[in-house]
């Protein structure tokens, strides 16, 4: 298991592979660069900073209060943890349908009216940051309203891995570590950059990853936009995108090239 580092030893990893000192993210985050360096140095960031720093260094809220290791709000939490059963379901028949009918999945989600949470996002055998890299990954799942099993069954379609939910959960709880092919396979998923990913959890990566499929950028998408979901909601999307691929006795792998 790896110590959690602290939030400004991530951001300092995030900073040095970008060739960026505490100015730039400062000046794009509308703070003053010493409050920055007082974070690389060690300080717990506040709440507005973080979410005025993670447009400033391109990544979600989300996922920076999920580096941070710290309560995560619920404005930025999906809004119904239930969803999670439908979730894995719908971006699967998703993702096996061609461009035009994924574009048009994606808008049905974006057209339904953000669900009212009716309590705080609260998913089963949730992964602590203390417990390493693959815990801050999993987590960062987590909070896209997918289980463990449905990491188990997305990531067989979208990666040329097939690795239990037992696994995944060994991953999260910091017993297995993470390999330069799983942070590849990880990044399609969360929608980041690999080699970013790559710094913040110290996994050195052999070579440049060529770009993720279509199919697996848009099943981050859609993974993205579900968070807005009830389970009810989740339930119907999910649905209609079985009705939409209309083959699903073909089975649930695309063989996808890796990336």
């Amino acid at each position: 298991m790896t110590e959690y580092p602290g939030f400004g030893a991530l951001l300092a990893r995030l900073l040095h592979h970008r060739e960026l000192d505490a100015e730039v993210p400062a000046e794009r985050a509308g703070s003053a660069a010493d409050e920055i360096r007082a974070v690389l140095a060690g300080q717990d960031p506040e709440e507005e900073l973080l979410r005025r720093l993670a447009p400033a260094v391109g990544l979600h809220a989300l996922d920076l209060f999920i580096l941070a290791g710290g309560a995560v709000p619920d404005d930025v939490a999906p809004v119904d943890a239930a969803a999670e059963q439908w979730v894995g379901h719908m971006v699967i028949d998703g993702v096996h349908l061609p461009a035009a009918g994924r574009r048009e999945l994606l808008r049905l989600i974006r057209s339904l009216p953000k669900a009212e949470p009716s309590s705080p996002f609260a998913p089963r055998l949730l992964a602590q940051p203390d417990d390493g890299p693959g815990a801050w990954i999993i987590r960062m799942l987590q909070y896209r309203n997918l289980s463990r099993t449905g990491m188990a069954h997305l990531l067989a379609v979208v990666t040329p891995h097939c690795l239990s939910a037992a696994t995944y959960g060994a991953i999260g709880a910091g017993r297995k570590g993470l390999t330069p092919r799983l942070v590849t396979d990880f990044v399609g998923l969360l929608g980041m950059d690999p080699g970013e990913l790559a710094a913040l959890t110290a996994v050195v990566l052999p070579g440049v990853p060529r770009p993720p499929a279509p199919e697996v950028q848009d099943a981050a998408a859609l993974l993205w936009e579900a968070r807005r979901l009830s389970a009810a909601q989740a339930c119907h999307v999910s649905g209609l995108a079985r009705s939409m691929r209309g083959d699903s006795d073909a089975g649930y792998r695309l063989n996808l090239p890796a990336f």
